[in-house]
């Protein structure tokens, strides 16, 4: 680990004037015993090779006490499914990069490169190593091998983390196309039904496990898609401490989407006191700004502790019968919305 008083972080990112020195040090104390428990368990758990790790509670234990570093990138690929994929199509990748990308999107790609982590020494373009290019090579392939998506503002985060913590073009590309693919679809297609339809259903949760608070948010008209769109679409970059985000996605590739509903619903529970006291929409999305970027999520493994124990188990199937409940209304409020929009 970085040392607390570097000016960045292990995984590149600049750390801001307001960085609190004194509560991630307090962090660290506990977190690097973890760490070093977790990974010597890691050691002896992948000894015989990452493609024979068993699928089952002990596994989903393992991942959900967090991946250590080093065997993220390859555990990411083999529980994604991203592997399995890829068996049949190894070449895919390097394919895809050699199709030339339609203008529109190429231009729209090339406008969000610099953008993509400015806090983050690793996208700096004056740095010889800089990943730019790679994450320009992930984004063209993903697009040229995904016409229906081509290009959607939030992949660049997700592709430009998978790059930090893999350091493979062709496995980031490989967890990106099994995330919008597979795990999120959906979700990044030009109307975003799939995103749309998992706001409603967030919604739909909080109203029956956290009913106080949602009642509260619904009274202040504070729409839902404000609070959480950024959250689904980033699948939490940008939004939480890094290492919480990790932690988040081990689980995201391992057990699917219902880990990000947890995630969101483990949210209103910890804070619920505090975003009860809001009065105003200002107020409330200031204090969830204020809470996701606070000592209690940074502390990353005791905040998964809480989403495991504070939200109750979301079955695949409740899921799905909620999308299709409520991906019925997306369409029916899109048709409407297109209809308004020819009569004008």
């Amino acid at each position: 680990m970085t040392s607390q008083f570097s000016n960045n972080d292990e995984y590149g990112f600049v750390r801001s004037d307001s960085f609190d020195f004194n509560e991630y040090s307090k962090f660290m104390e506990t977190y690097l015993r973890i760490l070093s428990n977790r990974s010597q368990k890691w050691e002896k758990l992948a000894k015989k090779g990452y493609d024979r790790l068993e699928k089952g509670q002990r596994l989903k234990r393992y991942i959900r006490k967090g991946i250590p570093a080093p065997h993220r990138k390859e555990v990411w690929m083999e529980t994604s499914g991203a592997n399995s994929a890829k068996k049949g199509e190894s070449d895919l990748y390097t394919a895809m990069l050699g199709v030339e990308t339609k203008k529109v999107v190429f231009d729209q790609i090339k406008t969000d490169i610099p953008r993509t982590f400015p806090n983050n020494i690793n996208f700096d373009s004056t740095n010889p190593n800089s990943m730019q290019k790679p994450l320009m090579n992930v984004l063209k392939a993903f697009a040229n091998n995904n016409p229906k998506i081509g290009y959607c503002q939030g992949l660049n985060y997700i592709a430009g983390l998978l790059l930090v913590i893999t350091k493979d073009e062709d496995a980031s590309f490989w967890l990106l196309k099994v995330l919008t693919e597979k795990i999120l679809p959906d979700y990044y297609s030009p109307s975003m039904p799939g995103l749309l339809t998992d706001v409603k259903v967030f919604a739909e949760i909080a109203r029956k496990d956290v009913p106080n608070l949602a009642k509260h948010i619904d009274a202040l008209q504070v729409p839902w898609a404000l609070i959480c769109s950024k959250w689904f679409i980033c699948v939490f970059a940008e939004v939480m401490p890094i290492e919480t985000v990790l932690r988040i996605w081990d689980c995201v590739f391992s057990e699917g989407s219902k880990i990000i509903f947890r995630v969101c619903i483990a949210i209103l529970k910890i804070n619920e006191k505090n975003f009860l006291a809001k009065k105003d929409l200002a107020g409330m999305i200031e204090e969830f700004k204020k809470f996701l970027e606070s000592g209690e999520v940074l502390q990353c493994h005791s905040f998964m502790e809480k989403v495991f124990q504070l939200t109750p188990a979301l079955t695949r199937s409740r899921i799905q019968k909620l999308r299709r409940e409520l991906g019925s209304q997306v369409r029916e409020e899109q048709l409407e919305r297109e209809k308004r929009e020819n009569i004008r």
